[in-house]
This record gives structure tokens, C-alpha cells and sequence, in this order.
């Protein structure tokens, strides 16, 4: 038995990272799995992985931001799964690090399609599924940055805490039926974390290894947090050990504090 058989889970940003962790420990779990991303090759990647020991799941190609590429996918996870029980919102872009003064409308745009009006768009397509079914979850994954702020991120960290807020409103909107939570990692360790370090390196003039060791020596726990570890948090509020939580946001972040 897994914590979430009987499930059947739309999880956004599939191809790499924190989407693919989610979907292969899903799976595993007992879910049945659209894996979406814009990556075609990378998501198809992940669908092996997840399946490599049976299970449910197909890759899903395209852009969580376009409102006819969400209708699309919830459509498609239907067909193929009778129904939608849950939706992790994942999808996102860093976006770039730059002085606020050098953050292009482009920039803006980009950045907040990819992060915020992802989860809108996936939430409002999901979420007349999710009440045919009977009822569900959902989780965004947001960050540690829409609740404390990161310098020359202005768009990420916008994003981000829009997720926080879209948590509140949708869980009070959604209950009884739904329950909404948002997992806020801290610095997660990757490729992400690795290209975000370097450019506030490059920003604040300081050396890479510099920037890496003032992030660790924040945190009490002395590290970064894997995908794992934003996995299990995942998983927990996805359950129906979680069936009395919503309208919660849970900090993955080694401790930091506002994080």
C-alpha cells in the first residue's frame, strides 16, 4: 500500500529537479501521473524513471503559462486516467538576477508566466475535475524567496509569494472539497541553486565560493535541502494523512529563519 494509491496527479515542471523526484516518488507511492513539461525529451526521461517498476504515468508536452496547453493536459490526464484527484504546482523559472533598474518588462513577464500564472491557470482548469472526483489536493511549490526576499530577484521573489497567496485564497475557496498547502523550499541543491549562486556572485562582486558559503551559514542546519527532501513534504500534504491541512505553508529550508 502507498500513501497515495487511488490518487491521480497532475505534477507541472516534470523534467528535472524537484518535478522529477516528485513524479518518480509519486508513482512510487501509488499515484497515477501526468508529468508535464516543456521539454519533451527530458519529460519523456522522467516517465522512464518513474516506470521503470511499473506504474502509471504519461509525459505531458507543453507550456503550464498557455491557457489552451493546461485545457489540453487536464483533458488528456482525464482520458487517460478517468479523473484528476490532485495538482502539484511546480512549473517555474528562476528567471534572471539583475538590478531592479536593469529588469526588463520581458524579464517580468517571463518570469511571472512561468511561476505564478502556471499555478492560476493549472488551478482553475483542475479543479472542476478535482470536484467531479469528488475532492482532492493541491500543492504549489513556492520558495523561501517569496516569503524572506532575495536581492536582484524582484521577479522571482514576486512570483513566489503570489503562490503564498493564491495558498490562502484557494484553500478557503476550494473547502470543504479541496484542500490547498504550499511547500517554500530553501536553497535546494542542483543545478538551479548552483546558477542562482553564480549570479549573485556576479552581482555582488564576490566569488562563487564565497556566495555559496554566506547561503549555508544562514541556514542552522549548516546545508542546502535536496529534492527529497521538498518531495516528502509533498507527498505528505497530497495524502489523507494530511486530510485535516490546508491553507498551510511549510518551510523546507534547514531552518531558516522567515523562510
Amino acid at each position: 500500500m502507498g500513501l497515495l494509491d487511488g490518487k491521480v496527479a497532475i505534477i507541472t515542471g516534470a523534467s528535472k529537479g524537484i518535478g522529477r523526484a516528485l513524479s518518480v516518488r509519486f508513482v512510487k507511492e501509488g499515484a497515477a501521473v501526468i508529468a508535464a513539461a516543456r521539454s519533451g525529451d527530458l519529460v519523456k526521461e522522467t516517465v522512464a524513471m518513474a516506470t521503470k517498476n511499473g506504474g502509471r504515468v504519461i509525459p505531458f508536452i507543453g507550456d503550464a503559462s498557455v491557457e489552451a496547453d493546461v485545457r489540453r493536459m487536464v483533458d488528456e490526464g482525464v482520458k487517460a486516467f478517468g479523473k484528476i484527484t490532485t495538482l502539484v504546482g511546480n512549473a517555474g523559472d528562476g528567471g534572471p538576477t539583475k538590478k531592479v533598474e536593469e529588469y526588463t518588462m520581458e524579464d517580468w513577464q517571463y518570469t511571472i508566466g512561468s511561476c505564478l500564472t502556471s499555478s492560476y491557470l493549472c488551478t482553475r482548469f483542475a479543479v472542476p475535475e478535482m470536484r467531479k472526483a469528488g475532492g482532492g489536493s493541491i500543492v504549489y511549490i513556492s520558495s523561501g524567496a517569496g516569503r524572506r526576499g532575495l536581492p536582484y530577484r524582484i521577479g522571482y521573489c514576486s512570483a513566489k509569494a503570489g503562490q503564498v497567496g493564491m495558498t490562502y485564497g484557494m484553500a478557503r475557496e476550494l473547502a470543504p472539497e479541496i484542500r490547498v498547502n504550499c511547500v517554500a523550499p530553501g536553497a535546494v541543491e542542483g543545478d538551479r541553486i548552483d546558477s542562482v549562486i553564480a549570479g549573485q556572485a556576479r552581482v555582488r562582486g564576490i566569488s562563487v565560493e564565497e556566495m555559496r558559503q554566506s547561503m549555508v551559514d544562514r541556514n542552522p542546519l549548516k546545508r542546502f535541502v535536496t529534492a527529497d527532501d521538498i518531495v516528502d513534504a509533498t507527498v505528505f500534504f497530497a495524502s489523507d494523512n494530511a486530510r485535516s491541512i490546508s491553507g498551510q505553508v511549510l518551510a523546507v529550508n534547514a531552518g531558516e529563519p522567515n523562510g
